[in-house]
């Protein structure tokens, strides 16, 4: 356990960020490794793959649910020096995640040839789709428990072993794709099915690697079966905090399908280039994230401590390392956005909407930065609902338009990356606004030290 309550806070958001940043450019080299290669089956593949990918969006909105909880509300805790409240919460949201794991795999399977059917340009997109789903299920339903082993490590302040465990998975996922999709040394490539199976295989073994670390090496919280037999009261305590901040990850999901929607008239090259500006974008985010998600558990556990004026520290610092680094890579993404595109496709539209679009949307860095750490301080506050607001605003400011522009005889692509810029840039006002009343509230008069606190015990 790592006390976050004392010391340099640009340090502690700087120690964590660069673990959770690389954490994250590991977890998103799971998606990069599969559309490299599955782009070389094709147009169809790639809008496939990619549509379908979206659905991670679902469940990443569901495991928010018990993620953000955790993190808040162990941080609160450690802030506390409240020990047992901190292994009851792990451990219930541990249990939580199994039932998780069996409702997405029962859902996932059901459901997902209709949500293809709904979004893509035409017959051979929606069976890429389908197949890859078809293996890629199992993935997402254990994202759930990776969520919550590693969302209590990060509420005790520990980020690296989670990381590490994300690096081997990488690894491993790294060596299957080429020889499950392409066949190397096999002889029996299994295409786009082979990227699912591939991610599938690799999570497994993550899981069970995270598991271990709990069992034997972590001493703050750990598995009691005791603990998680089902209580309702603290149920309660992670959805208060976590189902508004999975309603904001689901209007993602909401945001990207309506995307699809809109432009599935240009054709399966338009929606592959976007599929693949999409996922280069959310890997150029990624510092701003990082940085995000390290002020989560800073704040919080200084909430926990009652010390206001390093929670509004925590903000500040967070807002100028992420701004700075997310204006570094807007200066990039103007220069040269076919560099990231031409990765990942040859084919002429797809690489020209691909690079349009991350020319266009990298004027939003900054302000997703924003957005991402108004988020995390929500959640350190123990009140999630303002963001979700701000995401809703997001929501029918683009999609009521958007649909409309669909529809008239006028309409261009250029057209969507507009509106998304226009909204993200009203979207993070709105954020800012929310979260200064939030201090306010919350935090008033927050100025100078807090009390004295009790020695924590890692």
């Amino acid at each position: 356990m790592k006390d976050l309550t004392n010391g340099s806070i640009a340090r502690h958001v700087l120690t964590m960020a660069a673990p959770l940043a690389a954490g994250m450019v590991i977890q998103m080299a799971y998606q990069m490794i599969d559309l490299y290669f599955v782009s070389g089956l094709g147009d169809a593949a790639v809008a496939g793959v990619s549509a379908a990918g979206n659905l991670a969006f679902v469940v990443l909105a569901a495991t928010q649910v018990l993620g953000v909880g955790t993190v808040a509300l162990i941080a609160h805790a450690v802030g506390r020096n409240d020990r047992p409240d901190a292994n009851l919460v792990f451990n219930q949201s541990f249990a939580l995640s199994v039932l998780c794991v069996a409702m997405t795999m029962v859902i996932g399977y059901l459901l997902k040839r209709f949500y293809l059917e709904s979004v893509a340009a035409d017959a051979a997109t929606i069976e890429a789709g389908n197949s890859y789903l078809s293996w890629f299920i199992p993935c997402l339903a254990m994202q759930f428990a990776v969520v919550t082993m590693g969302s209590a490590l990060r509420g005790t302040g520990i980020v690296q072993p989670t990381m590490i465990i994300q690096m081997l998975t990488v690894l491993i996922n790294a060596i299957l794709a080429p020889v499950l999709i392409a066949g190397w040394g096999t002889g029996h490539p299994l295409g786009v099915a082979g990227a699912g199976l591939a991610s599938t295989i690799a999570i497994v073994i993550g899981v069970a690697m995270l598991a271990v670390y709990f069992v034997r090496l972590d001493h703050y919280v750990g598995f009691d079966r005791a603990l998680m037999r089902p209580q309702l009261a603290q149920w309660k305590r992670m959805f208060a905090l976590g189902l508004p901040a999975g309603g904001e990850f689901a209007m993602i999901f909401l945001y990207t399908a309506i995307t699809y929607y809109a432009i599935r008239g240009f054709g399966t090259a338009a929606q592959a280039g976007y599929g693949i500006g999409g996922r280069v974008m959310q890997a150029i985010m990624l510092p701003a994230m990082a940085v995000a998600l390290a002020a989560s558990p800073i704040a919080g556990q200084n909430v926990g401590a009652r010390n206001g004026a390093r929670v509004k520290q925590a903000f500040r610092a967070s807002v100028v390392i992420g701004s700075t680094a997310m204006l570094a890579l807007t200066i990039f993404a103007q220069w040269r956005p076919e560099a990231f595109i031409s990765v990942f496709t040859k084919e002429p539209e797809a690489l020209r909407v691909g690079a349009v679009f991350l020319r266009l949307l990298s004027w939003n860095f900054v302000a997703q930065g924003l957005i991402f750490t108004c988020s995390s301080m929500f959640q350190a506050l123990g009140n999630t609902r303002p963001s979700l607001l701000s995401s809703c605003t997001r929501l029918v400011t683009y999609a009521v338009p958007v649909v409309w522009l669909s529809t008239q005889a006028s309409f261009h692509i250029e057209q969507v990356w507009y509106l998304s810029i226009a909204t993200v840039t009203l979207q993070a006002l709105v954020s800012l606004s929310l979260l200064r009343m939030e201090l306010a509230k919350r935090l008033p008069g927050a100025s100078g030290p807090a009390p004295a606190r009790a020695p924590v015990s890692a």
